[in-house]
C-alpha cells in the first residue's frame, strides 16, 4: 500500500538502497566486472520479493522467501555472476530459478536463459519479477527436476546451480558445451565449496572456490 501512495519517491528510495548495496556489499568485497555491476544497477532486487519482504531486499544477507527457499545474499549473487565470465552471447542453463533475481541478471548479461525450479509456487513469483524487470522475453522457465537439465535446448555455454548438490549430476556435464563453464555449490555438509568446472577437449576440469551455504537441491 505504501508503495502505491509514494509512487516514484518509493522507487527512488529503492534506487538509493540498490546503489548503496552495490558499493558497500559488492564492490568493497572485490567484485570488479563492470558488466556485472551495471546489470545489478539496472535489475532491482526488490522486484523479485513478495511485498511483505521488499523493505529487506537490499540487506546484506540471504532472505527466506518460503520455508526452505531463500534468495541469496547479494554479494554471493554478484560473485557467482562474475565467475561465469559472461560476454553477451552465451546460452545459459540455470538450475534453481528461485525468485528470478539471478535469472534476470543472467538474461541481462547473456543471450538467453533456460531456468528450472522444482517448486511450482516460485514460478509465478519469478515470472512476475522478470516481467517487471523487462527480462521475460529472454528467459524460458519450467518446473521440473533440475538434475535432468533441459536436454531439448542443450548444449549450454554456461550452467549455474543455485542450490547445493553432493555431486554434479552427469546429465548436466553432458549438456555443457565444449569450452563451456559450470558453476555450483558442491558438498554433502551444511557448508559447500563453490566449484567451477570447465569443459575442453571433451574433458572436464575442476577448480574449488570459497565456502558457501545454499539450500539443497530437491
Amino acid at each position: 500500500m505504501i508503495e502505491k501512495i509514494l509512487g516514484d519517491k518509493f522507487e527512488k528510495y529503492f534506487d538509493f538502497l540498490n546503489e548503496k548495496m552495490i558499493q558497500e556489499q559488492i564492490v568493497k568485497r572485490g567484485v570488479k566486472d563492470e558488466r556485472v555491476l551495471a546489470a545489478m544497477a539496472r535489475i532491482k532486487r526488490h522486484l523479485f520479493l513478495p511485498d511483505a519482504l521488499r523493505s529487506r531486499a537490499y540487506d546484506d544477507y540471504a532472505i527466506e522467501i518460503y520455508p526452505g527457499q531463500t534468495i541469496s545474499q547479494p554479494y554471493i549473487t554478484a560473485l557467482m555472476t562474475e565467475l561465469l565470465r559472461l560476454k553477451g552471447g552465451e546460452k545459459i542453463l540455470e538450475i534453481g530459478t528461485g525468485t528470478g533475481y539471478q535469472t534476470a541478471l543472467l538474461a541481462e548479461l547473456g543471450k538467453e536463459v533456460f531456468s528450472i525450479d522444482i517448486k511450482k509456487e516460485l514460478y509465478e513469483l519469478s515470472l512476475a519479477g522478470l516481467l517487471k524487470a523487462q527480462k521475460a522475453a529472454k528467459v524460458k522457465l519450467k518446473t521440473g527436476d533440475g538434475r535432468e537439465g533441459w536436454l531439448e535446448f542443450s548444449p549450454f555455454d554456461r550452467i549455474i546451480l543455485t542450490c547445493a548438490v553432493d555431486d554434479i549430476p552427469e546429465a548436466l556435464f553432458g549438456q555443457l558445451a565444449e569450452n563451456g563453464l559450470l558453476l555450483a555449490p558442491v558438498g554433502a555438509e551444511e557448508w559447500q565449496s563453490l566449484k567451477i568446472y570447465e569443459k575442453a577437449g571433451g574433458k572436464v576440469s575442476e577448480k574449488a572456490g570459497i565456502a558457501v551455504k545454499f539450500v539443497r537441491m530437491l
